[in-house]
Parts: structure tokens; sequence; C-alpha cells
């Protein structure tokens, strides 16, 4: 069964039968058990074609796509020789119940799906994690890995990155969307540093509960630009809001000592058509480029081991705020999706859904 959404209209989605494909030699099948749904899903499918997200699993028809998620499976049928039935694993999936892969870079960590049309897509994305090697699995907390983990993948960028700059000389960081998920887990990691002041910026309805999760120094809606305190300061925008990094230039100018842009590649022309920006030229942080940087100088283990410690941190922090909720079947998955890409959820759920009613 797959869960297909039409590229022109993320709103039209359909159910199809899956049709079985008998596999090659070299092949393996996964079956999927569970996969998170959050605004990170609506995101791929949004940037499905300029960051060619839909590459990574076809729809049989090119007008359709399958949102990719975030995923634990099962090896149900293999025909390689290291890929062991029975073993299960966690990495990226579509709203499926199973996926065909081409496993190949087999090590004690995991594989890689090295099927053809993947090949030049970024590799942290190829990666399947077996379970039982995993740093950051925790049986207790299947949950929070489904719908955290694959953000603070980025949120881990976005603290080592400044952290390796020396955060360009600036003692407070601003980050929007202050009540999504990314930008917790970053506040998160950042509020671990000595001497910096982390302050989120979100919408009014949203300023309660990122106040309740203690983890901002100060939190701010967005109307409060004129307030934010002007010492040297970093802007990690998350919103993808052109006007309020624009606003946020025009309040700091050469106090601004960084401005990053998590995600949204459109931002530089949409602020651009706006006219000049004071300060510095906002940069997008793509953060497979900076992963794949780390494990070259760190090597793989390393840097998985440095991840999953700061993970460990960060999940014991979140069961005051974030509530998980099951779903199964169909209905209640297509459902979920379009609530969340409609914004009609609640920041404190997130979904792990399953195709077993």
């Amino acid at each position: 069964m797959d869960i297909e959404v039409a590229k022109s209209d993320l709103h039209e989605i359909r159910v199809r039968p899956k049709e079985h494909v008998d596999l090659s030699p070299g092949q393996g099948r996964l079956r999927i058990e569970r996969f998170g749904i959050s605004a990170n899903n609506i995101t791929y499918a949004v940037m499905g074609e300029s960051m060619r997200y839909w590459d990574f699993f076809p729809a049989r028809e090119a007008t359709w796509g399958r949102v990719p998620t975030w995923g634990f499976a099962k090896v149900t049928e293999s025909a390689h020789e290291e890929l062991v039935v029975g073993s299960r694993v966690f990495g990226y999936v579509p709203m499926s119940t199973e996926l065909v892969i081409t496993p190949d870079r087999f090590d004690h960590t995991g594989f890689s799906d090295v099927v053809a049309h993947r090949a030049e897509l970024p590799r942290v994305y190829n990666r399947y994690a077996y379970v039982h090697q995993d740093p950051h699995y925790d049986p207790r907390h299947e949950g929070e890995v489904l719908l955290l983990r694959p953000l603070f993948i980025t949120s881990f960028v976005v603290d080592d990155f400044l952290a390796d700059s020396d955060f360009f000389g600036a003692t407070t960081i601003i980050i929007s969307s202050a009540s999504s998920k990314t930008a917790l887990a970053a506040a998160f990691l950042l509020g671990r540093r000595m001497g910096l002041h982390v302050i989120g910026l979100t919408s009014r309805s949203n300023v309660d509960f990122t106040v309740e999760t203690d983890i901002y120094d100060e939190v701010l809606h967005y109307d409060d630009v004129s307030r934010l305190p002007l010492s040297d300061a970093i802007y990690v925008d998350v919103a993808g809001r052109p006007d309020i990094t624009r606003q946020i230039h025009d309040h700091y100018g050469e106090r601004l000592r960084y401005s990053m842009i998590v995600g949204d590649t459109h931002w530089d022309a949409q602020v651009s058509a706006g006219g000049p920006i004071a300060g510095p030229v906002p940069t997008l942080l793509f953060a497979p480029d900076h992963i794949h940087r780390r494990r070259r100088e760190w090597g793989r283990a390393q840097f998985e081991l440095a991840m999953a410690d700061s993970w460990r941190s960060f999940v014991k922090s979140v069961s005051g705020w974030l509530k998980i909720r099951e779903l199964h079947g169909p209905e209640e998955i297509t459902k979920a999706y379009l609530d969340v890409l409609e914004g009609r959820i609640d920041p404190r759920l997130g979904y792990v859904c399953s195709f077993d009613d």
C-alpha cells in the first residue's frame, strides 16, 4: 500500500494498493513498521522538486509523489548474502507498507541503499542503521526517535557549525519558528553553551507553549522584533519568513554577525525581491554537507557517538511537553498528513504511524 500526493497540489492525496515486485539478485525487501509525521515531512513535500526529495521514492506516475518519512523497518526478504532477514533498521522510508532496496556499503552499523535513482542524492538519506547497533536507540523512546531524531540531526549541525565558528563573536542567538521541533532542539543544544543568550521568536498563539518548554532564555512573538536586545547577534531562520528576516537585519545592522537559513532554499530570491538587506548576506545551511565534512574529519563512529550523547540529553528534556499519538491504517495517516499540512495540530503533538489496523 502506498500513500501518494499530487505534486501540483499537496492537498490531493490517494491510497494505492502495493504492486508486488519480485526481488532481483542483490536486492532486499523492507516491511515498514512505523514512521513519524511532522512539519518536517511537509518540508520534504514543499521542496520535493527543488531539493529532489521526490526522487528518493518515485511514484508510478510522474505527477504524483511519495512523501519521505523516517521510520523503523524489518528485512522480510533478501537476495543479498550480507542482508540478514529479520534485521531491524531505522532510516528514510516512504509512506508505504514496504520498500525494495539495493543494499551495499555494509559495516557493523548498517548499510546504504545504492539503487541507481538514489546514487546522486545526499548519502545521509540513503543510510539504514541497524537498531541493535544504533547508539541513539532506546526501546522506551521509539516515538521520540521517529519524531525528533531526523530534525535533531539538523539541530545538531546548527549548534556544531556555530560553535566551530566561535559563534562569529556573538553572544545572542535568535531562532525563528521557536515552537518547531528543529528550533527547540537547536535552542536546547545552544543553551548548554556558556555565555549565550538564546531567544525564541514565534507566533502569538505559540508563545505560551514555547515558554512552557523552558528551553529558551527569552521568548518573543514576531511583532516584538524591535524589542530584541542590541548586542552582537546571530539569526537562525527556521521559519523561512523573509519579512521577519528583513526586520531583524534592519534592527541589528552590522551588529548581526551571521544570518543562517535553515532549509528554505528559495529564501534568498524572496528577500532580494525586496531590495538590498542590511548586515551580512543570509547563508543557507545544508545539513548533509556539514555532516559529510564532520564524518570525514571525525570518522563516522565518532560523529554518531557525539550526536548520540547530545540526543540522550535532549530526549530527557522533552517528556514535559511532547505528546505522542499512535495512528493506525491509511485513513488515520492521511488525515494526520492533511492536519499537519494545514497547521491544524498542537505543537506539543507528534504522530507515530503504522499501516497495521
